[in-house]
């Protein structure tokens, strides 16, 4: 069995919080599509996700507890859910770019990339299950905010981008300290758990921005 250091503990556990609270998030805009009248194939779709993200929470669980993990997940009750700001539309906007367009479409090519290496088999069927679903999670947020084009001016997100790729930056670029300062060293058994080194994911996250968020935008009118 490939090494089982602190660190590969400390990320699956993290993990299991983040699906949750991706799983709660995505329940509470599942509603407000609800509410705003979407069509039901968007809505099934948010559903769907809903049910995704609890299992990949429970498979991320049982990888932590393969590790020799004990602990409860720390998962933040402010966190589970979203807030109204504005006008329901703009608000759906809001959650579809920030959460779906921007989140979901570098999570693909962050789990990919996570993935290649891994060899556990705990962690190698979790990453199997979630990258898999993470596609769909991807074209939904698109889907959503073409949608969203039929009854709004998406352009109006233009000018809140910039902070929302700053937000984006702050979790997975150079904006985090933790990825700024990382020295990539990371031993070959914390890879086999499906770990990579942080600085690794600043450049998948410039690619991402270059290669990905760009076109996709500009197909929308909207400049980044």
């Amino acid at each position: 069995m490939p090494e089982i250091t602190e660190r590969v503990r400390e990320e699956w556990r993290a993990r299991i919080a983040a699906e949750y609270t991706s799983a709660a998030i995505t329940q509470h805009l599942t509603l407000w599509l609800i509410q705003a009248g979407a069509p039901p194939d968007l809505i099934d779709a948010g559903l769907a996700i809903v049910t995704d993200e609890l299992a990949h929470s429970r498979m991320s669980h049982e990888v932590y507890v393969a590790a020799g993990g004990d602990q409860a997940p720390a998962i933040r009750q402010q966190d589970l859910g979203l807030h109204r700001r504005g006008e329901l539309t703009d608000d759906i906007l809001n959650a579809a770019v920030r959460v779906f367009c921007l989140g979901e479409t570098v999570a693909v090519p962050l789990f990919a990339h996570l993935r290649e290496r891994c060899t556990e088999s705990v962690a190698r069927a979790a990453l199997d299950r979630i990258l898999r679903d993470e596609v769909r999670h991807r074209d939904f947020g698109w889907d959503l905010l073409d949608w969203l084009s039929t009854i709004t001016d998406i352009t109006a997100i233009a000018p809140r981008l910039s902070a929302m790729f700053d937000e984006l930056r702050a979790s997975y670029g150079t904006g985090n300290p933790v990825v700024a300062e990382d020295s990539g060293e990371m031993t070959d058994g914390e890879r086999a758990w499906g770990l990579a080194p942080p600085r690794e994911y600043a450049s998948i996250l410039a690619e991402t921005i270059d290669r990905d968020y760009r076109q996709r935008f500009a197909a929308r009118g909207i400049t980044i």
